[in-house]
């Protein structure tokens, strides 16, 4: 069953959540451990996030240095076959145009067909550390919606040099991302919902937004796309806040605004622990209003914010 068919399947809003692949070198078992403490409610598939290589300098002890590309966080088709062979849970692997030619792509959707993973998160990706502007690796991508005509040729059973599949299999779908505070690469709202209808008209089932602390933002642009034709789900993405710093750190990251209220609620905390409180208490207040408007689901990211977001669905779920 793809991701939109288990969303409106639920008859109450449905729960996910978003994991890491681990560190390169380290095992399996933490991520198994944030599964087994989320799983109680019920999610209906869980995203894992993909990470493109980047450039290290070794020094080399003569003076000199080797650039070399590495890859910290890497497995992540492992890590969802791993996890659907171990849980029975959809899993949504997310697919990038950052960091990976062409071809690149096309061996992880053989891979991922292979396997039986047939749901997407389709991304641009963020750029690499070394980069100021967005560089595509090779003959990679620029944007998300040449991603998803690859995938779309794909399903219909032509490979990136324009042969044709012998076999073709389940297609794949997929959903993408919106910003309902914009991304922070587009020059203006309208823009963004530009090319996010272009890409639902490319073949996008969902939308899931970056994560937001002003369901007004939300509720506004929602609003805004459903004048602009886009019709399809938009899932609001979720994080509790847990700590102090995050106030700055946040907003400089993301590109999202902190609310006044949540801002000096938190100011107002002794130590971060306080603070976890307070963001779970925004958060649930957060939920239940998103949960009385209607939305079909609430994607949860969790990584550093597992115990809070457990809190977080014990209390509305």
């Amino acid at each position: 069953m793809k991701i939109i068919d288990l969303i409106h399947s639920n008859e109450k809003t449905a729960f996910s959540f978003e994991i890491l692949p681990p560190l390169k070198g380290t095992g399996i078992e933490k991520l198994y451990e944030t599964i087994d403490i989320l799983r109680e409610f019920d999610p209906k598939y869980i995203n894992i996030t993909t990470h493109r290589s980047e450039y290290v300098y070794k020094d080399l002890g003569n003076g000199l240095y080797r650039r070399d590309r590495l890859r910290r966080r890497p497995g992540t088709v492992a890590v969802a076959a791993a996890i659907q062979n171990r849980y029975n849970l959809t899993v949504v692997p997310h697919l990038l145009c950052s960091g990976f030619t062409r071809e690149e792509t096309e061996y992880v959707l053989l891979d991922l067909q292979f396997l039986g993973i047939t749901d997407l998160l389709v991304l641009r990706g963020d750029k690499a550390r070394h980069e100021t502007v967005f560089t595509p690796e090779g003959d990679g991508y620029h944007h998300a919606i040449e991603l998803q005509d690859q995938i779309n040729r794909f399903n219909q059973g032509i490979f990136v040099d324009g042969s044709e599949m012998k076999i073709t299999a389940t297609p794949f779908s997929y959903g993408v991302a919106c910003y309902p505070e914009k991304h922070e690469e587009a020059p203006n709202i309208e823009t963004d919902i530009y090319w996010l209808k272009r890409k639902v008209e490319a073949g996008a089932e969902y939308a899931v937004t970056q994560l937001f602390y002003d369901n007004r933002s939300y509720f506004d642009f929602v609003e805004r796309v459903r004048k602009e034709g886009i019709n399809v789900p938009v899932l609001p993405g979720i994080k509790p806040l847990r700590k102090r710093s995050q106030l700055s750190l946040l907003p400089k990251t993301f590109k999202v605004d902190i609310p006044e209220p949540l801002a000096q609620a938190v100011e107002k905390c002794r130590d971060d622990s306080e603070v976890a409180q307070v963001g779970i208490e925004w958060c649930v207040q957060q939920c239940r209003e998103l949960m009385r408007h209607g939305v079909p689901s609430i994607h949860f990211y969790s990584i550093g914010a597992v115990e809070s977001i457990r809190e977080v669905a014990r209390q509305i779920y």
